[in-house]
């Protein structure tokens, strides 16, 4: 039975020293900015590889250089409470679990959709590929855990507000107060951060109208509801002051 177990210990060796490559990484960003995610590389792939122009923007702004209105839109539009929260949100995914078993018995292939934090986000976009089957949302869950376990929650919503797609070729959000507003991230005002943060379930479409498969969807209405609730978001400088004026 040796030969059995010889590539098994070699398969779980390879998996934990993958898992020390993640803690490693996220380790070092804690001090140092990203440069790229595997989804930029995989978008730059797609977009520059067989073009001479390669139209990718990206440019870092520091957490304190980011008007407080996108964070808060942000939070509104992608989650709500991902300063209380551990990394997950057990019952979105328990609804998100429930929604994939349908799809199955209808013979539908599993997209592994809805449940996903900001942090969960963040790690696939940083580490894992778009496809959508469990093994990768179990890795995912690992590197959720990691990421939290790691970094502050104000050094997450920095890599992925800087990290994040907010249309073809345009990642973070620098580049986007730019594409689409000609302003920095800090000028921007209300009503262009609930525009921007109503994008982020899909970008590609915001951008351009070839990419909405499924109907367009209605940005104005997403961006009234985010501008209606993002009062309602408590930033941990808020809260900070808040104390202190009691």
């Amino acid at each position: 039975m040796r030969w059995i177990a010889y590539p098994i210990k070699c398969l779980l060796f390879g998996i934990l020293a993958m898992q020390i490559y993640f803690a490693v990484q996220i380790a070092v960003w804690a001090f140092v900015d990203p440069s790229t995610t595997a989804f930029q590389r995989a978008e730059r792939w797609r977009l520059c590889t067989w073009h001479w122009s390669c139209p990718i923007e990206s440019r870092w702004v520091p957490y304190e250089s980011i008007a407080s209105s996108l964070k808060r839109a942000v939070l509104v539009s992608e989650d709500d409470i991902f300063f209380q929260h551990p990394g997950v949100r057990v019952s979105d995914m328990q609804k998100a679990w429930e929604k994939n078993q349908k799809q199955a018995k209808n013979k539908k292939a599993p997209v592994l959709r809805g449940g996903s934090t900001i942090t969960q986000q963040l790690g696939k976009n940083l580490f894992l590929s778009s496809e959508q089957h469990y093994v990768r949302k179990a890795q995912e869950l690992v590197i959720t855990g990691l990421l939290e376990l790691i970094l502050s929650k104000e050094r997450l919503l920095e890599i992925y507000l800087n990290s994040v797609e907010w249309g073809e070729g345009i990642f973070g959000v620098g580049a986007a107060a730019k594409h689409y507003f000609a302003t920095t991230p800090q000028q921007l005002d209300r009503e262009q951060a609930a525009s921007l943060a109503s994008a982020l379930p899909a970008p590609k479409c915001f951008d351009k109208v070839q990419y909405c498969r499924r109907g367009r969807i209605d940005y104005g209405a997403r961006q009234e509801f985010i501008l209606g609730n993002m009062d309602r978001i408590a930033l941990p400088k808020d809260v900070k002051q808040t104390k202190q004026t009691k």
